[in-house]
């Protein structure tokens, strides 16, 4: 794996992204804002499975003026996501939001722009530059707001990575003009507490706009894939287009997009980090698939423990196999383990057989066990 891109540190509500900070975990609520109680109760589930930072759609003035209400009652960065009204922007600022999401494809007017960065920047609060590929300007149209129809942009006309012939000007270039756009306009003012993503679904258009725009500026990256799908097919497209990025060093900061519950979308990206060995927080599920040599039911039994290990805050890895005689073998690196036998089950660590208990024992003897081992 490349070693991770430097970038400046941006700071979101106390909490560092970029440099050498962890990686970290974002989600969106899926709450009416204006409803503070209930985007309230659903931050604070989000809380509970780590989410580290938070976004909210700011659609009108009324959600706007909640923000405020909201932020008070959360312990987490709070992000105002913000389109087409610059007021919006200005009344956010004005809640105390902990960053601002700004996007140049539906916010173009370079005045209005440059009201949001002052007022943010008397305030000290940093700003998302919000790419995507579903709102970018019209082709043209980058930073103006008169003589184009939204319907006739010819972005969808583009071609997308691996289509480009040799000339071509592709989705690609369009996405990093308007993002340089904006961080000129940002950087006229002096204002340097940036963040930017790039999203599209398309996983390629994804993946070349990020590694082409890192390469150009010195920015935090927020990676995501857009409208991604549901859980199982957008938990997969993301895996495939952030894991791609985060092996290459490219990323700060990253959101699950799904089409499902926010909890879900956390429990992804820690997931996705995990497996490249990028964060270590909650315990992580080693399972075999099983096969013709289970002598027990291996996947109700990874469910059952994968259930049990959510409430866990411990960094370790557990292990559930179903043979007896690979089992700790294959799953020598895991702090805690079980092999499933016919009719019992070998408890073992780091590979060495600590404990064999019976069959209808093994899911409490493994927790017992779990609960014993001490965090590395």
């Amino acid at each position: 794996m490349n070693k991770r891109r430097v970038t400046k540190v941006v700071d979101v509500g106390g909490v560092k992204v970029g440099g050498t900070a962890d990686i970290t975990v974002q989600s969106m609520t899926k709450t009416d804002t204006r409803d503070v109680d209930a985007t309230v109760r659903q931050i604070h589930e989000l809380e509970e499975v780590g989410c580290e930072i938070i976004r909210s759609a700011v659609p009108d003035m009324e959600a706007a003026q909640a923000m405020g209400a909201i932020k008070k009652r959360i312990h987490i960065p709070l992000i105002a996501d913000i389109h087409f009204h610059y007021q919006l922007a200005l009344e956010c600022v004005e809640q105390g939001v902990d960053c601002l999401r700004l996007n140049p494809g539906n916010l173009r007017n370079e005045d209005q722009v440059r009201q949001v960065v002052q007022a943010a920047k008397a305030r000290g609060i940093p700003i998302r530059i919000g790419v995507n590929f579903g709102s970018l300007p019209p082709v043209g149209g980058i930073g103006r707001t008169r003589g184009f129809s939204r319907h006739m942009d010819l972005v969808n006309k583009l071609p997308k990575s691996g289509e480009v012939q040799e000339g071509d000007y592709s989705v690609v270039d369009h996405m990093v003009a308007t993002a340089l756009w904006e961080i000129s306009l940002l950087e006229e003012q002096d204002f340097d507490q940036i963040k930017i993503s790039m999203k599209a679904f398309d996983v390629p258009t994804t993946v070349e706009a990020y590694t082409r725009l890192a390469e150009m500026v010195p920015y935090p990256l927020h990676l995501g894939i857009t409208e991604a799908g549901t859980l199982q097919a957008g938990s997969i497209r993301t895996a495939v287009g952030l894991g791609m990025l985060l092996y290459q060093g490219i990323g700060d900061t990253i959101r699950v997009s799904l089409a499902g519950d926010s909890k879900d979308e956390v429990i992804a990206g820690y997931e996705i980090l995990k497996s490249l060995n990028l964060r270590r927080k909650g315990a992580v599920l080693v399972a075999c698939p099983s096969c013709g040599r289970a002598d027990v039911d291996v996947i109700k039994l990874a469910n059952e423990v994968d259930a049990l290990l959510k409430s866990s805050k411990k960094n370790i890895k557990v292990a559930v196999m179903g043979c007896e005689v690979n089992g700790p073998g294959e799953a020598k690196d895991a702090d805690v383990g079980i092999a499933a036998g016919a009719g019992r089950a070998v408890i073992f660590r780091k590979g060495l057989k600590v404990r064999v208990v019976p069959e209808e024992e093994m899911l409490s003897a493994l927790m017992e066990e779990v609960e014993k081992t001490p965090a590395p």
